[in-house]
């Protein structure tokens, strides 16, 4: 898989009937998981998205989810973050070094229960980044 870049909107409980919409407005297949599929079963969040995406035949993607438990968005707050994806390890962590250097990391880059190397950090000018290494393919 090559490396893309796409937009990630992050929303306050809404996510499931956000990303419907964006189906509807550009078509595409649309994929959803919540936090209940990923182990939450029993949490209060179960039912909400913790990773949507939309793939297009016009060659969009558009991924989004609900804010995870206890990162409550607060007015002012941005709600997108840019998301860099892919299996080429050396490539992302690449990226990932020169992004996070003199910003902040919120979620450090490490491997995580879905079994991608994932982390989140806001560079020196603000912009929220999240790079997500898959495993290849085989």
């Amino acid at each position: 898989m090559v490396s893309r870049l796409n937009p990630y909107l992050t929303f306050n409980g809404d996510a499931r009937q956000a990303m419907e919409f964006y189906q509807e407005v550009f078509g595409g297949s649309l994929d959803l998981s919540t936090y209940g599929d990923f182990g939450q079963a029993d949490a209060p969040n179960a039912d909400k998205i913790m990773h949507g995406m939309l793939e297009t035949t016009s060659g969009f993607t558009l991924m989004g989810a609900d804010n995870p438990p206890g990162m409550e968005s607060s007015p002012g707050s941005q709600p997108f973050s840019v998301s860099l994806s892919g299996d080429d390890d050396a490539e992302l962590r690449g990226y990932w070094e020169k992004l996070s250097e003199g910003g902040s990391v919120s979620v450090p880059l490490e491997k995580q229960m879905w079994g991608d190397v994932f982390g989140m950090c806001t560079d020196r000018f603000g912009v929220p980044w999240m790079v997500n290494i898959g495993r290849p393919e085989s």
